[in-house]
């Protein structure tokens, strides 16, 4: 697979103010220190100290300035490292603040900062031009032509990696040179910055960097003076902010100098996302000159699953084991609540369309079906004329005491109305009609099993034409991702309300829900469903217990929404999604991973004939396979290059 991950860093040093030999010391030892990072970005004017003020008028600094980019740039021969750090350079009749690439032991490029401020404690123009109509353009400086003006951007053919700059105010101003920089291909951007510290700056500031990382699809790298600057009327924070994609990756504020703020950057799942935005575009006609610099990846540039995973552990790569669940508890609580308020919104909104206010919903004692009802009671919030008639349906000798109190329980406390409908009888007559025998014929017998799927469909269907009634569908994501439904049974409904959902996030909505409902009752047996086995007991049970536990069939289901999360919200290869899932599952052995994954595709791509039929339901998330809207596939593709990606 291609290996897309780089590591960055936003680099805060030491520094005198105007000590051009200190300075360049002080980043020297870090670049050298900073070997394993694929980009460096140093603050705003880091080689004099942003805060010179009237210095900047000396000959004496800016000659020396200039000269000190030649020895920084010396400590990236044969590094692969692209160093960006801010110096002021003359240029005909102007001085600018500018950025400086380094790379490959050169000083390959000079972009002057766009957008000077003169307001408030800031007066640039002082000192300083704005570069905004320096456009290919060169500047020479000790014998050396270099690359001047603002249309530059660094890239690395090998990595992948185009950067592009911008320099402190630039990213607070409304055309920020950020959004024309991606157009024209950049997805990194670096901001050497000299940003004051004020009360509330932090937030807004953060925000801005996230937000810009988000609306442009990029990883931002912003990289603030420290406290080192001159404190006369301003004191400098240091504040480095890392985000990607809308992401905050890394941060600190206030460090002790030197400091460094390093993470992984993944240039792969960058490119996806623009991909799949297709509203983000290229310029038609990109003026910008792309100047060749390497920017080194975390390991070879190709790599198979054992080295992906080994680069992923070594460098501490953050990969969460339930993509879909937030890890942090208030986090996964409001999640839980807007997913359930989008829930039963939608479902509000069918019965408000239809004019039908009575909800008919099969109740089984387990997740799915608990989520469902729990759905229906908070839209009959909205509308308090919905009615909720509850079916459970048990056969005798598959349903367990267990799911059987917890469904009658549930019912009696969230349903209007409650009918129990033993369905035995009626499999057996159906099953003797067709010519099978009327009891469970062992492993594989699937027109057993389905018939119960589909007797209890059969029920609820004509019960809510009798009851003028929607049926609400109970199934969840997860299961459409593997065709773990009975076709025309569970698979159907006239509002699938869990449909975008996945299983992992079930079982934490009904225990949010769970946690904010008054009545012990309720909140006692919500917890009991939570810790029963997910089990559809579509075949006898073993002595009252339940026998058939559905990840014993098809793998777990941590495991499969993590193949489906990277699948399908970021493109991954089969092969990516296994290193990503070995890091995520230490545990786990290689084979294990490759097992389950090969699993996982040989289902997701023999069952879309069940997805391309699905009943209408609302999307809660970034992955969704809606065949009208997330998820359009043949249902005769095949498989095999995903399996291959495997072997």
């Amino acid at each position: 697979m291609k290996n897309n991950l780089i590591q960055v860093a936003a680099a805060v040093p030491k520094m005198k103010i105007g000590d051009v030999d200190y300075n360049t010391e002080q980043m020297k030892i870090m670049i050298r220190d900073l070997t394993d990072c694929g980009v460096i970005v140093f603050p705003e004017l880091s080689v004099t100290g942003y805060t010179c003020a009237d210095l900047f008028l000396s000959d004496l600094l800016l000659q020396k300035a200039a000269s000190a980019l030649f020895e920084l740039a010396a400590e990236t021969e044969g590094t692969e490292n692209l160093v960006v750090t801010g110096v002021p350079i003359r240029f005909e009749n102007c001085l600018y603040n500018c950025a400086a690439l380094l790379s490959c032991g050169t000083v390959k490029a000079l972009i002057p900062k766009t957008f000077i401020p003169n307001y408030s404690e800031f007066y640039e123009y002082r000192w300083f031009d704005s570069g905004k109509d320096l456009k290919k353009r060169s500047v020479e400086i000790n014998g050396v032509t270099i690359p001047f003006g603002t249309d530059i951007l660094a890239a690395d053919p090998v990595s992948g990696a185009v950067l592009g700059t911008e320099i402190c105010e630039d990213l607070w101003i409304p055309d920020k040179p950020s959004v024309h920089a991606v157009l024209g291909g950049a997805n990194i951007i670096a901001n050497l910055s000299a940003s004051d510290e004020l009360i509330g700056k932090q937030e807004y500031r953060r925000g801005l960097v996230c937000q810009q990382s988000g609306a442009c699809y990029c990883a931002y790298i912003y990289t603030s003076s420290g406290t080192y600057e001159s404190s006369t009327d301003l004191v400098f924070s240091g504040h480095s902010i890392i985000a990607q994609n809308g992401n905050l990756l890394s941060e600190s504020i206030f460090p002790e100098c030197p400091h460094v703020e390093k993470t992984c950057i993944d240039i792969g799942i960058i490119m996806h996302d623009r991909q799949r935005q297709n509203t983000f575009e290229n310029a038609k006609e990109s003026d910008y000159r792309k100047i060749p610099v390497q920017i080194h990846t975390l390991g070879t540039p190709e790599a198979d699953i054992s080295e992906m995973a080994a680069i992923l552990k070594r460098y501490d790569y953050p990969v969460a084991r339930n993509p879909f669940v937030p890890a942090d508890d208030d986090t996964r609580d409001a999640r839980c609540k807007r997913i359930l308020q989008i829930q039963a919104n939608g479902l509000a909104t069918r019965v408000r369309a239809t004019g039908i206010n009575n909800l008919v919903i099969g109740i089984s004692g387990g997740l799915d079906s608990t989520l469902a009802l729990i759905v229906c009671a908070e839209a009959k919030k909205i509308i308090p004329g919905i009615k909720i008639i509850a079916y459970t349906m048990p056969s005798r000798g598959n349903t367990t005491r267990l799911t059987y109190d917890n469904a009658g329980q549930l019912m009696e406390l969230l349903a209007d109305e409650i009918h129990e409908v033993p369905i035995e009888d009626g499999v057996k007559l159906h099953l003797d009609q067709i010519g099978h025998a009327q009891t469970y014929l062992g492993e594989g017998d699937i027109t057993y099993e389905n018939a119960q799927a589909r007797m209890r469909t059969y029920i609820l269907m004509d019960a809510a034409n009798m009851k003028n009634a929607l049926v609400v569908g109970t199934g969840d994501l997860s299961e459409l991702a593997l065709g773990w439904c009975t076709y025309n049974g569970d698979h159907m409904s006239m509002y699938a309300v869990n449909v975008s959902v996945p299983k992992t996030l079930v079982r934490f909505i009904c225990a949010t829900y769970a946690g904010m409902c008054e009545n012990q009752t309720l909140r006692d047996v919500l917890l009991s469903i939570c810790d029963t086995p997910i089990t559809p007991e579509l075949t006898p049970n073993d002595a009252g217990k339940i026998a058939q536990k559905t990840e014993e069939k098809i793998g777990k289901y941590d495991l499969n929404d993590f193949f489906m999360y990277y699948t399908l919200r970021h493109g991954f290869e089969p092969s990516r999604s296994a290193a990503y899932a070995m890091r995520a599952y230490p545990e786990l052995q290689k084979e294990d991973v490759v097992t389950a994954e090969k699993n996982f595709f040989k289902r997701f791509f023999s069952q879309q004939f069940k997805r391309s039929c699905l009943p209408d339901g609302p999307k809660v998330g970034s992955v969704s396979l809606s065949p009208r809207g997330d998820w359009r596939m043949p249902s005769d593709a095949s498989a095999a290059l995903w399996m291959k990606d495997l072997e």
